[in-house]
C-alpha cells in the first residue's frame, strides 16, 4: 500500500527534524537573540550530516559550531575576520536568508 508507506516515510522525516531541532538547541547562547539563533541553527542544522559523520571519519562539531558563532557575529555584530575563515563561512552560508541586519561602516568608508 503506497499511501501507507509514505506516511510512515513523512512520519519518520518529521522526527529526524525534530530530534535534529532539539540537538541544536543545546548549543544556544543565553546572549542570542531569537533571529540570531533562529540563524545559527539554520547555519548549525544545515551542515550537520556533514560534520557529525564526515567521509573521513571523526566529528568535526566544535568546527561546525564555531564557524556558526564566527557567522553569526560577523552579521549581527560587525566583527571581521581574516579572509581564508570569512570565505569559509560565507560560502557555508550560501542560501540562509537573514532579514533586517544591522547595517555597520568601517573607518575606511
Amino acid at each position: 500500500m503506497v499511501g501507507g508507506e509514505v506516511a510512515v516515510a513523512v512520519e519518520e522525516l518529521v522526527l529526524e527534524v525534530h530530534q535534529a531541532t532539539n540537538f541544536a538547541e543545546q548549543f544556544r547562547s543565553y546572549s542570542e537573540s531569537e533571529k540570531q539563533w533562529k540563524a545559527c541553527m539554520e547555519f548549525i542544522l544545515c551542515h550537520l550530516p556533514d560534520h557529525c559523520n564526515p567521509p573521513d571519519g571523526g566529528g568535526r562539531l566544535d568546527q561546525l559550531l564555531s564557524l556558526s558563532m564566527v557567522w553569526a557575529n560577523h552579521l549581527f555584530l560587525g566583527c571581521s575576520y581574516n579572509k581564508h575563515l570569512l570565505d569559509k563561512f560565507m560560502e557555508m552560508a550560501d542560501g540562509i536568508g537573514v532579514e533586517d541586519l544591522p547595517q555597520f561602516t568601517i573607518r575606511s568608508e
